[in-house]
Formats: C-alpha cells, sequence, structure tokens
C-alpha cells in the first residue's frame, strides 16, 4: 500500500492525516496509431505521476494523487471508432465537485496532471478560483516539461517517438512490433497562418493522419523511455514539495 496513492491506502492511514496538496491525474481514451493501446495516455499518467509522488513524498511531502480521470476532451475524433469524449463542460462540472469535496475537507491545493494534448484547463480552473478563493488551482502538461529535442530524433506529439518509447519502458506487453506502426505522417493545413501556429482551430483527426498517429515511431526503444521517464518524474517530484510547502498568500518575491 503506497500511503499517496488515495486508490491503494485506507482509512486507518487518512482518518489523522493531513494532506498539503491533491494531485488530479487527467488523460484520454483514443486511438494512438495503430500499435500503441488507447490507454495510453492513461498509462503515462500514472506511471509518471506515481513515481513523481513516491520521490516526493520520501522527501515528507505531504501529498495525495487521486484516481486518473480515464476520458479526456476528444471533440475533433468522432468519427474515430471508441474515441472516448468528455465536453468541456462535463470537464468542468467533475472538476467542480472534487474541489467542492477538497475544500470542504480541508485541502486547498490541487493540481490538474494533464495527460492529454487536447485537455485545456487553465479557463476552467479560472472559475472554480472564483467559486473556491480559498482554494489554489494549477495544472501542467508532463510533456511540455522538458525539451524532447535532447531525448528523441522524431518530432511529434501523438503515438510518435516519445509516446511509444514512453509506454515501450512503462509497459511493454501492450505495445505491437515498430513494424506494424503506422508513419504517422501529418498533412499540413492548406491556410498558412494555421500551419504558422498563430491562428488555430480544432485539428479534425480523421483528415490530418491517416492512421491516427503524429510523429514517426519507428526510432522508439524502451531505453530511450526510461531516460525521459526518470527526468520527467524528478522534476515533478521537486514541483509537488514546491507545491506541498506554497503558502498560496505569499507567492511572489
Amino acid at each position: 500500500m503506497r500511503p499517496y496513492i488515495l486508490a491503494e491506502t485506507n482509512w486507518k492511514h487518512l482518518k489523522d492525516a493531513t494532506v498539503d496538496l491533491a494531485i488530479l491525474p487527467w488523460g484520454a481514451t483514443e486511438a494512438h496509431n495503430y500499435h500503441l493501446p488507447y490507454g495510453t495516455d492513461n498509462i503515462e499518467a500514472d506511471g509518471l505521476v506515481e513515481e513523481a509522488a513516491r520521490l516526493a513524498w520520501e522527501r515528507g511531502a505531504r501529498i495525495m494523487v487521486l484516481p486518473t480521470i480515464p476520458f479526456g476532451i476528444n471533440t475533433g475524433q468522432t468519427d474515430i471508432f471508441l474515441d472516448m469524449n468528455l465536453n468541456p463542460s462535463t470537464q468542468l462540472a467533475i472538476l467542480r465537485d472534487v474541489a467542492e469535496t477538497l475544500n470542504r475537507q480541508g485541502v486547498k491545493k490541487l493540481l490538474v496532471f494533464n495527460s492529454h494534448g487536447g485537455n485545456s484547463f487553465k479557463l476552467l480552473l479560472k472559475e472554480l478560483g472564483l467559486e473556491y478563493p480559498e482554494m489554489f488551482f494549477c495544472t501542467s502538461d508532463w510533456f511540455r516539461s522538458l525539451d524532447k529535442t535532447k531525448y528523441f530524433e522524431e518530432a511529434g506529439d501523438h503515438a510518435d517517438e516519445m509516446e511509444t518509447s514512453l509506454v515501450m519502458y512503462l509497459r511493454p506487453d501492450l505495445v505491437l512490433p515498430l513494424e506494424e506502426a503506422g508513419p504517422g505522417t501529418e498533412k499540413k493545413h492548406r491556410i498558412k497562418a494555421f500551419a504558422e501556429g498563430w491562428v488555430t482551430h480544432e485539428r479534425r483527426w480523421s483528415q490530418v493522419t491517416d492512421d491516427t498517429g503524429i510523429g514517426d515511431p519507428s526510432k522508439a526503444s524502451a531505453e530511450k523511455g526510461e531516460r525521459y521517464f526518470r527526468d520527467v518524474t524528478r522534476k515533478f517530484a521537486d514541483l509537488f514539495v514546491e507545491l506541498a510547502d506554497l503558502d498560496p498568500q505569499n507567492m511572489y518575491h
């Protein structure tokens, strides 16, 4: 039993416990090219947050990892079979209920540990900040925490070399041989402004990629995944310790 993982701990441990920071992992259930499982984002969320929490707990941080929310925003993938969607309004309703519970029970800091590029919690947490002024809310994207070019050769953002390497390390039993993967070729937008990124709209997934991947996974390896995993979890362990100690009334100097 890991006392910092809510799904594993028990009332005997928690009835007199103090939690300074709650961490809510949030993933998605969606196709990841031909070779990775639909639960890739959740596997990554669980593996990364649990190890980072272990490191932070061993340094004395009073933290609690809540169960992972397994569905994310997939409104651009409605024609990809069994890609599961939560609308942003649904996510806000879930977050509001989580915040109400934590606030009522004296846990005043919440980090949303995001593991899905389609999720966007910044605006939702701004709204909750008005409703629960005693609470401190923040959100993170672990996949933006490090410079991927220092770990991986091929660019991408979905079932790419990085994600493939990470799942090869965390759950190699769920990864098909790389020769079965598609190339993950991303089609470019016809309008230059969208291709350059200074004007945006939601990608229509079945139009932008033929195999649901974006990024060539062919150079992935478990060794690359482990190196990246170790560095990401160490960085987040530092963050968890700092957030647990943070006084929201004295955050600047």
